[in-house]
């Protein structure tokens, strides 16, 4: 893939400035031949890594394509999210990001003849389910629940780009769907559950988490943009924990409490204003899909270097570490 020339949407982000610091690397050895960096934020020039271009822009108006152009663009990286929405954010935002955005950025690249596009997804595209798989493999059926934004948009994003791998062949895609991702610095929805002073269960469910370390993103991607490969593939570590094992190498307790009595303390705390989370949170906290991994590894050559064991105990001994 020597010569080629990668964007990377969503560059300014905790994942995406890593994959950036990852792929000047392959510039550096000769692997690719340019690195832009895009963002609707734009990035300090200390911050800046010496041959990345660093483009300001939002990824839902035009210019894209022109960018692509200019660039002489072969290979996008699509990682532009709303992860963990902020206090001010809404529905209607968060759809005109995840699922408009990344329209645009397919028609730009459909536009500009890029060859390859590869796009962060997440194990959250399966859904929330009773139903689903002990151990959820790339067949399954991707369902996303329709009361979480996140997963939702994921499966109408999945859904957009399967239509465009049927009318648009010549446009190769690399899809990851992507476990909880953990690191020495990392944050979001679900390490802010682990710094509750109790963990809340719900009774009967063991609520398994799979994680993967956030070096291994950032590995697989570089993979896939380095040798092109395309198909969709979970992202995830070997093996899971449950809420027990999680609160136990923390040393803390598990409150298990029955799905109603979580179902309408959470409908009250809402109504008061207290909490950000309804009623619906109960199902993700006890039907989280877990992601077998085998594809990754067998398909397409990638083995993650920490489990999901692993990855947690590197997390959990960094927090303790910053106090």
């Amino acid at each position: 893939m020597s010569g080629q020339s990668v964007l990377v949407t969503g560059a300014g982000g905790y994942l995406g400035r890593q994959v950036i610091a990852g792929l000047a690397g392959l510039r550096d050895a000769g692997v690719i031949a340019n690195v832009v960096a895009l963002d609707v934020r734009p990035v300090d020039a200390a911050q800046r890594l010496p041959g990345v271009v660093y483009a300001t822009s939002d990824i839902r108006e035009p210019g894209l394509e022109a960018l692509l152009h200019e660039h002489g663009i072969s290979t996008v990286v699509h990682l532009a999210s709303i992860v963990t929405p902020g206090k001010n954010s809404d529905r209607g935002f968060e759809y005109s990001v995840d699922v408009g955005g990344t329209q645009r950025v397919l028609d730009a690249c459909l536009a500009s003849a890029v060859s390859h596009l590869i796009v962060s997804s997440s194990g959250a595209a399966y859904g929330y389910h009773a139903d689903n798989a002990p151990w959820l493999r790339e067949t399954d059926p991707i369902r996303g629940n329709q009361v979480f934004a996140y997963s939702w948009h994921k499966r109408l994003v999945e859904e957009m780009l399967a239509k465009a791998r049927l009318d648009h062949p010549e446009l190769k895609q690399t899809i990851f769907r992507i476990g909880t991702i953990l690191g020495d610095s990392v944050r979001n929805q679900i390490t802010d559950l682990f710094e509750k002073p109790r963990l809340i269960g719900i009774a009967g469910s063991d609520s398994p988490f799979v994680f993967i370390w956030d070096q291994d993103v950032v590995g697989a991607i570089l993979m896939a943009a380095e040798t092109g490969k395309e198909g969709i593939y979970n992202v995830a570590g070997d093996g899971a924990l449950t809420l027990h094992e999680i609160a136990g190498r923390m040393g803390k307790r598990v409150v298990a409490l029955p799905a109603p009595v979580v179902r309408s303390a959470l409908w009250v705390l809402k109504k008061l204003g207290l909490t950000q989370y309804g009623p619906e949170q109960i199902d993700f906290l006890r039907y989280r899909p877990v992601l077998d991994n085998k594809c990754l590894k067998n398909q397409f050559g990638y083995t993650p270097r920490m489990s999901s064991s692993q990855v947690f105990d590197f997390y959990r001994n960094a927090r303790n570490k910053r106090g």
